[in-house]
């Protein structure tokens, strides 16, 4: 697909918001989704609604023929070496849960460390927390720059004999930094520790390889990659998952069940208990061809374009700092207005239709690191464009003459 072409293939973009054309600039939190994608799920719905897994009539292989045909599309996607590896769940914020419970239950004690870093999402501080309160680990914090940057010197200083788990987000939601996880994936494992990254943010932007990167454990979610909401995916090595007890318990995860004992199923199906949402895995399997069709690399590059171009224009704006100035950032810009409220500039520039998050982002660390209540954040997306930039700024222009 040619990026020219790209706004036409999301219907929503075609709307008006109070009497002005739509500008979407919260890709961060949901990415809109092109037709193609919507499409496919009507299809499944019009033509292939069925449980999988267990019917042996037409209709129900159908979709089981779809629904794993996904898998491995995610699977290719991620360059993971099977798909027993590809676990489907609600999104990133289960993933991370699945592992805290699974294998931080059964791997984790009194006194050993699960290290993240100051800019991660609620959904990598949180389960940390309540395994800290209940089996007494301990959560190592590394620090960020004021540019809101990861020094990999700083990392390894936190990395010790008892660090038995690394978590870092990727992509940061709240900064658009991007971390250097290749080099903090090495240095983890000589202190032979696992790793857990959430991809969130990273994957509608970049080519991601698991098997490259070397990580025990990959987390992304359907919403943020084009795809439908409720859908996500926790990739882990073979082994690891193998060795996991279920998460959840109920219909498909089991092998046999009597009043005495029960066997587990086989992976991926140990961790998908209950009738999936096969719509939503059928979706982001499209949401796949859509990004592959344009192309990652291709993406990553013009989103990149987009930053520069956004980033030079706000900055022209008296009494606007930006907040996260890492030198490797993908496509986010959060920022305050001096005099102003992100809440009160949001609201003003909803009026001009534009659309962007003013919120802590559930990264309220990352808020107290920078001494701010929230932030303005534009997020971009590949439908995103120079005049929607330029719309951005004008509005902003408008909303701080109003307010200051």
């Amino acid at each position: 697909m040619n990026l020219s072409d790209v706004k036409d293939a999301f219907p929503i973009l075609k709307q008006l918001e109070n009497g002005q054309p739509l500008v979407y600039l919260d890709s961060g939190a949901t990415a809109q989704t092109p037709v193609s994608v919507i499409d496919t799920i009507a299809r499944y719905y019009r033509e292939e609604n069925a449980n999988v897994h267990r019917g042996v009539y037409g209709l129900s292989e159908r979709a089981t023929d779809a629904y794993e045909g996904a898998r491995s599309k995610v699977r290719r996607f991620l360059n993971a070496a099977s798909d027993k590896e590809i676990i489907f769940v609600r999104g990133t914020t289960e993933a991370i849960n699945l592992v805290a419970q699974t294998w931080g239950r059964r791997h984790l004690k009194t006194g050993d460390e699960v290290v993240i870093t100051e800019m991660e999402h609620h959904s990598n501080i949180v389960p940390w927390q309540l395994l800290r309160e209940e089996l007494g680990i301990k959560l190592v914090v590394v620090p960020m720059t004021d540019d809101g940057e990861i020094r990999l010197a700083d990392f390894e200083a936190c990395l010790t004999s008892k660090t038995q788990l690394v978590s870092v987000v990727h992509m940061s939601n709240a900064l658009g930094t991007i971390n250097p996880v290749a080099d903090m994936v090495q240095a983890a494992k000589k202190v032979g520790a696992k790793v857990l990254l959430d991809g969130a943010q990273a994957v509608p932007h970049m080519s991601v390889d698991v098997r490259a990167l070397d990580c025990d454990f990959y987390a992304f979610s359907g919403h943020k990659l084009y795809g439908p909401t409720g859908i996500g995916v926790l990739y882990g090595k073979e082994a690891l998952l193998d060795a996991m007890p279920p998460y959840q318990a109920g219909g498909d995860m089991i092998y046999s069940v009597t009043f005495d004992k029960t066997e587990y199923n086989v992976l991926p199906y140990k961790f998908e208990a209950g009738t999936p949402n096969i719509s939503g895995a059928i979706g982001l399997g499209a949401a796949i061809d859509f990004v592959e069709s344009i192309g990652l690399d291709t993406i990553a590059a013009y989103e990149h374009e987009l930053l520069t171009y956004a980033t030079r224009q706000l900055q022209t704006i008296d009494g606007l700092r930006i907040i996260g100035t890492a030198p490797n950032k993908g496509g986010v810009i959060s920022f305050i207005v001096e005099g102003t409220h992100p809440h009160d500039m949001a609201t003003l520039m909803d009026q001009d239709g534009i659309a962007l998050r003013a919120s802590h982002h559930c990264a309220m660390p990352v808020m107290q690191h920078f001494d701010v209540p929230a932030t303005l954040r534009a997020s971009f997306g590949v439908y995103n464009t120079h005049e929607d930039i330029d719309r951005l700024v004008a509005a902003v222009e408008e909303a701080r003459t109003m307010l200051v």
